[in-house]
């Protein structure tokens, strides 16, 4: 009897464990999986198709880098209850959280004409004019957020982000060789310039400004309790090997594929990477899969980055702007969202070569990311109750992983305009 009551024991505790988590888990799955979005999935294709396997162990070796870097989002977010643009305004005054939240909406609009251009890509791919798929998807962004409480919200992106799923099954049917794998793990080009460019690029691309924001924000309005900080860096960690993973799956696929036979072809836009990485699950499996994982990839990102652009505006500026609220209680909230979401699809319907645009975001972005990442640490070491502050080894750790991420955005992003 005593061995059945413990065993039942047991059982409920394991239970209650599992049902805490669960109820934790949400914003570090999401802010990830946003990660791979859709410049993403083309950086770690090009690495692949360029440099076949000499890239992916820079993959994984990414995985502290995001994990330190969100997790201080997750402290920031529990011990304050305050998202990152409110806790900006209240610890550095009102003028450092503006200049913070105005580089925030540079990064969320580029975000935002990548995520779109991906799915007018998956319109195309299929023979559909390109603004078929930015308006389905612009329509699909808008009924989830200005409909749904938090949660729903979040079950929303969680489910369109693991689509991204697909493409770890696309590396495991391209057959990629275990010995060409083991002898580019070996190998690292360091002389090489352009080899240099993407690991810049890789990096670079693995902290976005949004992020930032999003988790924090996402943190907060969730409600999460410091009882539940264990299981939200859990969440945070998973999230980290998981969109890692992903962007591994994708390297493998396009080195077996396209970096075996024509390593120098395009890869610029959705139908050129279709192409070159499913040529093992036949033309028309191919292209449904790929589109799958692609638009997966370009929706949870969508939604991370217009959710953080929307937060980071009411935050510094004090409206209400919590997914609880219903629309009509957070006009201002709801309204700077859907400007967000409609002027981004426009501008992708309307402008046809965002080539350029893209560029100059991306530098943008890359100028940005020091003063983004030098909030996030300041706000670590200042604002946070004492038994969880920033400080020590872990300090010192944080802070050359932040360097190190914000000089290699730099040069990635400067390297990335023409003629330099």
């Amino acid at each position: 009897m005593n061995t059945e009551a413990a065993a039942a024991q047991s059982r409920r505790t394991l239970f209650l464990r599992n049902s805490a988590f669960l109820a934790v888990l949400g914003p570090g799955l999401v802010v990830m999986l946003a990660d791979t979005d859709v410049g993403s999935v083309i950086t770690a294709a090009q690495s692949g198709a360029e440099w076949g396997y000499r890239l992916l162990l820079l993959q994984f070796a990414l995985i502290p880098v995001l994990y330190f870097v969100q997790e201080l989002t997750v402290r920031l977010g529990i011990f304050t209850g305050k998202g990152h643009g409110e806790l900006i305004r209240d610890t550095f005054g009102k003028g450092w959280a503006y200049l913070s939240v105005t580089g925030l909406s540079i990064a969320t609009a580029g975000a935002l004409l990548t995520e779109f251009s991906g799915v007018a890509g998956v319109s195309q791919l299929y023979g559909m004019p390109r603004f078929v798929g930015v308006i389905l998807a612009a329509l699909t962004l808008l009924v989830i957020v200005t409909t749904g409480s938090y949660r729903r919200v979040e079950r929303a992106a969680l489910v369109m982000g693991l689509f991204e799923v697909v493409f770890i099954a696309i590396a495991w049917i391209s057959h990629p060789n275990p010995a060409a794998m083991a002898k580019g793990l070996s190998e690292i080009p360091f002389a090489s310039g352009n080899y240099m460019t993407l690991v810049a690029a890789n990096i670079g691309a693995v902290i976005m400004p949004w992020m930032i924001f999003y988790q924090q924000s996402a943190v907060a309005d969730k409600g999460l309790r410091p009882e539940q900080y264990r299981q939200a860096r859990w969440d945070t960690g998973i999230g980290a090997v998981l969109t890692q993973a992903i962007m591994a799956s994708i390297l493998v696929a396009a080195a077996a594929t396209i970096g075996m036979t024509h390593r120098h072809a395009p890869l610029d836009t959705v139908q050129q990477l279709s192409g070159a990485i499913t040529p093992f699950l036949g033309s028309t499996w191919g292209k449904i899969i790929f589109s799958v994982g692609i638009t997966g990839a370009g929706m949870v990102a969508a939604i991370v980055a217009s959710l953080a652009g929307a937060w980071g505006w009411g935050e510094v500026t004090g409206f209400r702007h919590s997914l609880e609220h219903h629309p009509r209680e957070a006009p201002w909230f709801y309204g700077i969202y859907t400007l967000i979401i409609v002027a981004s699809a426009l501008a992708v319907i309307l402008i046809p070569n965002l080539v350029d645009l893209d560029i100059a975001v991306e530098v943008m972005n890359a100028l940005l990311l020091p003063l983004v990442l030098g909030f996030l640490v300041a706000l670590a070491v200042k604002a946070l109750p004492a038994g969880h502050r920033l400080q020590g080894s872990y300090f010192w750790i944080v802070a050359a992983v932040s360097t190190v991420s914000a000089c290699l955005s730099l040069y990635g992003g400067i390297t990335s305009i023409p003629g330099l």
